[in-house]
């Protein structure tokens, strides 16, 4: 008799690779020392915000954010939103978690597990007021493509989890990358793009990466999209 879980189920397209980055003490010891009270454990039930954070402000979600610099600065600057941030390596949850507790932030949470199941499980419909995706992997072989994030399942599928009204920011440092999310996301009903069809937002209002400004300095063009999930 075949295995039902192996014939039956297939596993889904991963948009990203575990890399096996090596763990600087001071990330070690966060992890250790600050998963209980930054870290929300996967479980595929909904997240239970209230008892997450300290009020019922506005939510925005960060899936991939990288090492964290950007996540943190803006929950730091933006007291009165939530923040939850998707992320899968550790050097970069264990380097966040240092810093939220340095900061002594309460408006952020941190979720170590792959999107797309996060998305299926842990948020209530019409809950989030903001999603970022800022310079995921662009998988650039043609072969690869397949494994970009942003597709169009996926977003009809975060789609029902935003507020009417909430905007998608995602960002690209891959030209073709680009092209292909503004193909996507100009697909899907019910997305508009705040800044015109077919244009960019010029200019973004988000801090800078380390990645984004090395990038820059070689001389890579840096690419953001906005759009709105109609009312």
């Amino acid at each position: 008799m075949p295995n039902e879980t192996n014939s039956d189920h297939k596993r889904s397209i991963r948009s990203y690779v575990i890399r096996s980055g090596r763990l600087t003490d001071s990330q070690r010891n966060a992890l250790d020392t600050h998963r209980q009270q930054y870290l929300i454990d996967f479980q595929p039930q909904i997240i239970q915000l209230d008892s997450v954070f300290q009020n019922s402000a506005r939510l925005i979600v960060e899936i991939g954010f990288g090492m964290g610099d950007s996540l943190l600065e803006m929950a730091k600057m933006d007291p009165d939103s939530n923040f939850i941030g998707i992320e899968v390596h550790q050097p970069g949850v264990g380097k966040l978690l240092h810093g939220i507790a340095e900061q002594e932030l309460t408006n952020l949470k941190i979720v170590s597990y792959d999107a797309k199941e996060v998305f299926q499980f842990c948020f209530e419909n019409e809950s989030i007021d903001k999603v970022q995706i800022f310079f995921p992997d662009p998988w650039p072989k043609k072969r690869h493509h397949k494994r970009r994030l942003v597709q169009t399942e996926f977003m009809e599928q975060l789609l029902g989890k935003l507020k009417p009204g909430a905007d998608i920011h995602l960002a690209t440092d891959w030209q073709a990358y680009a092209e292909h999310m503004m193909d996507v996301m100009q697909a899907i009903p019910r997305l508009s793009n705040v800044n015109g069809a077919n244009n960019y937002w010029a200019d973004p209002d988000r801090p800078g990466t380390k990645f984004e400004k090395r990038g820059q300095r070689l001389g890579h063009g840096v690419w953001d999209l906005q759009f709105r999930k109609d009312k």
